[in-house]
């Protein structure tokens, strides 16, 4: 017979990814969030709430390592089944991840988790020897991981935790990990050249990017307790949006009329007084993660969607090390998409992130005691 469990009730219980201190009910924010545990029994459902105004999330979860379902999720209070008819005395481990980032554009859009339906018990999660943290931006998010290559509607169907360079980089070092990212932003500047899209403003909070009083409530904007949860690695994807900012118009604050603007000189080169500010916004942000993670090796990594601000980021990574003497930071290329490896919405398909998993857990494994 089956039983509810509320997830208050379940010490053995390991949740992932940044998130407040609340059970009733726990609140996933960012890719890759949720909740792990070992279960027997036979059958396993879990009691989600979901709300959102325009992006629905959606869900992964793995059973026993093994991919084995991915869901839309829709608005309301409702059971979802994980798995049912399996052998009740084995050990099942279970694993939820949201697929979709924290949506910076919808104040609304969140999964919370209630309780448990089983008729087993629950048994100790292992802590795993390693943990890294991932900082990025559509690429760490899974944009495009998803979909044919054709597709180019921005949904959150075209998201996915599980196929991302991140998890499999996790996978292949036997590593805890989360994700802080968001799509389109970068470290100075959007996409687009909005100064309010720049991922360092809010890394010190659990989960500020995301608006409104929902936010305020539900503790997003409270500070992140770093000692609670300190990486070994600290990995930072960023740039591609910065770079790609200096090819569109200005940005125009509707409520302000303030304009941004990275721009390039008549010769089509950068303009190199902006070129700056970006450097200096990487190193203030390498200082910050250094602040938060005092014990952590720090890996800037780009390459996914072209080099064109290669050498700027690795001047900048430089920089930063000699002036503050910081020797456990680093800079690391990974592999760039091709006509092969190309996903949906012209980001990195599942090829792409494997091979760029399998360079970065390469380089990892040299700092690996």
């Amino acid at each position: 017979m089956l039983r509810e469990t509320q997830i208050k009730e379940v010490p053995q219980m390991k949740v992932h990814g940044r998130t407040t201190k609340c059970r009733e009910p726990l609140t996933l924010f960012w890719t890759a969030g949720g909740f792990e545990c070992n279960v027997t029994g036979s059958e396993f459902w879990v009691e989600l709430e979901v709300t959102y105004d325009v992006y629905e999330p959606w869900f992964s979860y793995t059973v026993n390592g093994d991919w084995v379902g991915r869901q839309m999720l829709q608005k309301g209070r409702y059971w979802v089944p994980l798995f049912r008819g399996m052998s009740p005395e084995s050990v099942k481990n279970v694993r939820f991840y949201k697929d979709l980032q924290a949506m910076s554009d919808d104040g609304s859009s969140y999964i919370h988790i209630h309780a448990f339906r089983h008729d087993g018990a629950f048994l100790p999660v292992a802590d795993k020897a390693l943990k890294i943290e991932f900082i990025g931006d559509s690429i760490t998010s899974g944009e495009g991981l998803i979909g044919a290559k054709q597709e180019v509607d921005w949904i959150p169907m075209f998201f996915s935790a599980v196929k991302s360079y991140a998890y499999q980089t996790a996978r292949i070092l036997d590593a805890e990990y989360r994700v802080y990212s968001q799509s389109g932003w970068g470290v100075h500047n959007t996409w687009d050249n909005n100064p309010g899209g720049a991922l360092p403003k809010y890394y010190q909070q659990i989960c500020g990017v995301m608006p409104g009083p929902e936010n305020e409530r539900l503790g997003g904007n409270q500070q992140h307790e770093f000692a609670d949860w300190q990486p070994d690695f600290v990995i930072v994807n960023l740039g591609t949006n910065d770079a790609a900012s200096f090819d569109q118009p200005e940005w125009v604050d509707e409520k302000t009329g303030a304009s941004h603007k990275m721009r390039r000189n008549p010769d089509g080169s950068c303009h190199m007084d902006d070129v700056r500010v970006f450097q200096q916004a990487v190193k203030d942000f390498l200082g910050l993660i250094r602040a938060c993670n005092p014990r952590a090796r720090i890996v800037w990594c780009y390459g996914m969607i072209g080099i064109d601000f290669q050498m700027y980021i690795c001047e900048a990574v430089a920089a930063y090390a000699q002036e503050s003497g910081d020797g456990k930071v680093s800079y690391l290329q990974l592999p760039d998409m091709t006509d092969e490896s190309v996903g949906s919405r012209e980001h990195p398909g599942y090829l792409c992130h494997k091979q760029a998993a399998e360079v970065l857990s390469g380089y990892l494994k040299k700092f690996i005691e």
